[in-house]
């Protein structure tokens, strides 16, 4: 006889019957699960509760789902909406000869694939039927998952079925060449044949950019060729070259998608797109400007999908993650992120405000534009037609009671005179500031008109971002790098024997870079009172920069050689982006 779900509950994870009851009417009152009461009110987690309900329904309880092995033909065969919307994925448990018993046997010694299909819901009858029918499968077990396990598994098996870099490539580059095929077969570009294709070629272009995690699309026209490229993992590629005479329609096209004006060619013009491919949300921020040979645009691609990044998936070190959660706690002062566009500093504060986020705070924000939308946080988008820059609406933002404000960036005099003051006045105050290192900051707001007695009360610190493409694992190969390049990075020869040095090789995985992502790297200059006195002194960035080192500061070209020793980044890629 079937034990009952209360009396499992009750012997592997001591929940009363009194509080299995009262989680049982709550959610026929507000119509949840049973589920989603128990694991919200922390009485069981879920897995407890799925290995129960697992024992309840003799299903095997699965609290890992390994990808490793996994074979993902499924995807062209189901949709990834129905599977995450279910909360269910096929897994391949391993094969069987045909002679066996078990099954069917098809006379040739064959294998099989025996399947288990994961479930979070065991009731999902019918959706397993589903499932089932549309991989053609007779036989399979169900088995039970957590749905992060099962989200995750559902997002690694279609992103591994996606084509290889050099497929991508290839295929970008015939289906363009069926597109313009088409474009050219057309006479007249401004019949609905040829506006039809130039839409396609533009949908296509963008769908590709997003596929190769691309950050941006670049258009450039010049005097006898048109070239689109795209940003990856902070390098330019070339992506296309399309005939000249298309240049003026498929710039149209975006401007169009943008609602920018297109008859208007002589001026810059910004806008934005909202795209959805598949369950991607994607933000497209387009710019034009005119040159001689024609308008150049770039589109900044940002997913709205992607989760916020916390400060420890940054791959920075422990030191650094300890520094950062002391100083975001502090109750008032101004933290600020320096780095070129480009650098991660919007992630980095990002990531702060949710290590922070919580009912007791107020935190408030005005940017341009609003990147991601966080819960539980009033964001403000600056707009110059209506006179709302980041200074009036910093102005704003301070009588709102605040107690984290994040201004997007200080691009003047007076937003850095407000957020000074606020931070004077008990306000703690994120912002962004373009210079190459922590020290350059306090020489650029002296530059900017901000008097140092002030800055030397209200930093708290400052940090400087850069981003270096981490190796490929599939193909880094270890090498020994010559003296000129360990001199060049300031290595000490004698030290770097032993040491294991990796560069990047190339392969299907990593588009033939032999890079794939990107890591922080920082410097932290925390304001102690010795620099606060020295900036009350000079606004000299050597010199800060020289007793910030001496104090203990850990330089961009430090932390860069950290994560080369580390394997995770080569010597070329710490020279690229810091200088000694």
């Amino acid at each position: 006889m079937r034990k009952q779900l209360s009396q499992i509950l009750a012997e592997k994870f001591d929940v009363s019957p009194k509080l299995f009851n009262e989680a049982r009417d709550l959610g026929r009152d507000q119509n949840l699960k049973l589920s989603e009461i128990l694991i919200k009110k922390n009485i069981v987690t879920e897995a407890e509760f799925l290995e129960a309900v697992g024992e309840q329904y003799q299903m095997p309880f699965w609290p890992d789902l390994s990808s490793e092995t996994m074979d993902t033909s499924f995807t062209s065969k189901v949709s990834i909406q129905f599977l995450k919307k279910n909360h269910m994925v096929p897994m391949i448990l391993g094969k069987k000869d045909t002679k066996d018993d078990a099954i069917d046997d098809k006379g040739d010694g064959e294998k099989e694939r025996i399947i288990a299909i994961a479930v979070n819901d065991p009731l999902h009858v019918h959706q397993l039927d589903d499932l089932a029918r549309l991989l053609s499968i007779d036989r399979y077990e169900t088995v039970l998952a957590t749905r992060e396990a099962i989200v995750s598994v559902i997002n690694k098996a279609y992103d591994l079925s996606r084509d290889s870099a050099q497929q991508l490539v290839q295929d970008m580059e015939e289906s363009s060449r069926t597109i313009i095929s088409e474009i050219e077969e057309t006479a007249d570009l401004l019949d609905d044949t040829s506006d039809s294709q130039i839409i396609k070629l533009v949908n296509h272009i963008i769908s590709q950019s997003i596929k190769a995690r691309a950050s941006d699309i670049h258009i450039e026209p010049y005097q006898d060729s048109f070239k689109v490229r795209y940003r990856v993992d902070g390098i330019l590629y070339d992506l296309l070259k399309p005939p000249k005479w298309i240049q003026s329609s498929l710039i149209s096209r975006i401007k169009v998608m943008a609602k920018l004006n297109i008859a208007e060619k002589r001026l810059p013009q910004d806008g934005r797109i909202d795209v959805r491919i598949g369950e991607n949300d994607v933000d497209i921020r387009v710019s034009t400007v005119p040159t001689t040979f024609g308008e150049r645009v770039v589109l900044r691609l940002l997913s709205k999908s992607g989760s916020l990044l916390t400060l420890t998936e940054f791959g920075l070190s422990q030191e650094k993650i300890d520094t950062l959660n002391t100083l975001i706690r502090e109750p008032n002062g101004i933290i600020l992120v320096t780095g070129p566009t480009g650098s991660g500093k919007t992630t980095t504060l990002y990531a702060i405000l949710s290590a922070i986020n919580s009912p007791a705070v107020n935190i408030i924000t005005i940017e341009d534009p609003v990147e991601y939308q966080l819960n539980g946080i009033g964001q403000i988008q600056v707009n110059p037609k209506i006179d709302l820059t980041f200074a009036s609406g910093l102005r704003s933002i301070v009588r709102q009671d605040p107690d984290v404000i994040l201004v997007g960036e200080i691009r003047d005099g007076e937003t850095a005179e407000i957020a000074i003051q606020s931070a004077l006045t008990g306000h703690l105050v994120f912002s962004t500031l373009h210079t190459n290192d922590s020290a350059s900051a306090v020489t650029r707001l002296v530059d900017i008109g901000m008097e140092p007695f002030l800055l030397s009360s209200a930093l708290n610190a400052i940090v400087a971002q850069r981003l270096v493409r981490t190796l490929c694992l599939h193909c880094r190969e270890e090498y020994r790098p010559d003296a000129h390049m360990i001199n060049l990075a300031g290595l000490p020869l004698d030290k770097c024997k032993n040491i294991p040095f990796y560069r990047a090789k190339g392969c299907d995985n990593c588009f033939q870079t032999g890079y794939k992502g990107r890591v922080a790297i920082m410097e932290i200059m925390v304001m102690d009172q010795y620099i606060k006195s020295l900036i009350l002194k000079t606004s000299d960035s050597n010199v800060i920069k020289t007793h910030a080192i001496k104090r203990g500061m850990k330089t961009l070209r430090i932390d860069g050689l950290k994560k080369l020793i580390e394997g995770i980044t080569t010597i070329e890629e710490v020279l690229r982006v810091t200088h000694g």
